[in-house]
């Protein structure tokens, strides 16, 4: 498929909805599949984490956020605002670079025109449903100002479980398999826990009172990834508490949040690729989440466990599928 599809009347109409979407249907990984897929089981991992990808990235500035970035565990043992504020300033400035930079790189000066953007329309220059009339500086607000603060409280709550003991602790050297295999799975857990968890902030009650203002951003960008109320930071962050019970390592902690935290900002950018080339680069945007953003009852979870395909949610991108997701929004609204 070409990167800048135009439409023609020979298209579906998912072709004539976006400016590009990948090839449909759009598949969940192959992990779950049945029978086992153990070939393409293996070639998606290898995608995901045999060349630049995101989880690659996210798992080197883990380990450089233990080795150069963290207060000693021995400074930890006791709370305290000089190195709780320190993982706070160095969480904020990952943010900032991260969604920052790459709301500039697309957004403001505009490096890679509209290749590989699935929506064609721009962010939201005002509007009364942000706060201060504005999109980009709604979404900043709500990222830094709760969803860092969340992210660091939940840290250094781990952080200082560490440091005495409390959070089953492990080494690379005494298990160097479980210590790399823990990478790839903490994607599993977070997208098992992510559908669950997204499908109770559509409860309406919880709905109206926070997953709202996520809901703001129809068109998103990469300030939208983490642009939520408190209330869904902190069940939305939650998955992280999963190292209280599990064998770990501070590393995989930073890893498990940066893939929540600056992978929400990567996922949203509205972009699939940041291109290298004409050709290659690093995949970011979310198809599976964008028509989420559209189509809101559909693609709860994400690609990585078939939750919505198990449970009658997924939003293949299909023209019949988005005839599906409307006649059951037209239902519940007959219902009220």
């Amino acid at each position: 498929m070409s990167s800048e599809p135009v439409a023609s009347k020979a298209e579906p109409a998912s072709s004539r909805e976006w400016h590009y979407h990948p090839d449909l249907p759009i598949p969940n990984s192959p992990l779950f599949a049945w029978p086992p897929q153990p070939i393409d089981s293996f070639r998606w991992l290898a995608k995901s984490w045999l060349r630049i990808s995101e989880r690659m990235i996210f798992a080197l500035v883990a380990v450089a956020m233990w080795l150069y970035c963290q207060p000693s565990l021995e400074d930890c043992k006791m709370f305290g605002i000089d190195w709780i504020a320190q993982m706070y300033l160095r969480n904020l400035l990952l943010m900032v670079m991260c969604a920052g930079g790459l709301h500039l790189y697309f957004f403001v000066y505009k490096k890679q025109g509209k290749k590989r953007k699935f929506d064609p329309r721009d962010l939201t220059r005002s509007g009364r449903a942000f706060t201060m009339n504005n999109q980009v500086l709604d979404n900043m607000i709500w990222t830094c100002a709760s969803g860092v603060t969340v992210w660091t409280a939940y840290e250094a709550l781990l952080i200082w479980g560490y440091a005495n003991g409390y959070v089953p602790w492990m080494s690379f050297s005494e298990h160097p398999v479980l210590f790399l295999l823990w990478f790839a799975v903490i994607p599993v857990w977070t997208s098992f826990h992510f559908y669950w968890i997204h499908r109770l902030l559509h409860w309406p009650p919880l709905y109206r009172v926070a997953h709202s203002l996520h809901h703001r951003n129809v068109n998103i960008g990469p300030w939208s990834g983490l642009s939520m109320h408190p209330i869904e930071h902190v069940i939305y962050l939650s998955s992280i508490f999963i190292h209280w019970i599990v064998v770990s390592h501070p590393i995989h902690v930073f890893f498990h949040n940066l893939w929540n935290t600056l992978g929400a900002a990567t996922t949203h950018t509205g972009y699939e690729t940041l291109l290298v080339d004409e050709d290659r680069g690093i995949d970011l945007g979310a198809f599976h989440h964008q028509l989420h953003h559209r189509y809101f009852e559909c693609n709860y979870g994400n690609a990585e466990m078939p939750w919505d395909k198990w449970f009658g949610s997924f939003h293949d991108g299909s023209p019949e599928a988005t005839e599906r997701v409307r006649e059951r929004r037209n239902g519940h609204r007959l219902q009220r």
